[in-house]
């Protein structure tokens, strides 16, 4: 699953965005709610938000084996790693 905005996109694996307690978890950690849960259970990420990161790493601590990428489009598709 991939969303992108005009400076970021955010992957995430078809396996971590079916993952209930995991959807929940993200959409906790980001502060500017990039992540939401379905009535499903399954991640949904919101795309109007996707520009309002702030490169916090907090979705990546919180999930650090989702198979999760904030992608800086701006800058050649590196992605924010977050120690």
């Amino acid at each position: 699953m991939r969303a992108d905005g005009i400076f970021i996109a955010v992957e995430v694996s078809d396996a971590a965005a079916s993952d209930a307690p995991l959807a929940a978890k993200l959409a906790e950690a980001c502060p500017v709610d990039i992540f939401a849960q379905a009535e499903s259970g399954a991640l949904e990420l919101v795309e109007r938000n996707l520009d309002e990161c702030v490169l916090c790493g907090l979705c990546l601590t919180a999930a650090p084996d989702a198979g999760l990428r904030i992608v800086k489009l701006y800058d050649g598709e590196a992605p924010l790693i977050h120690a």
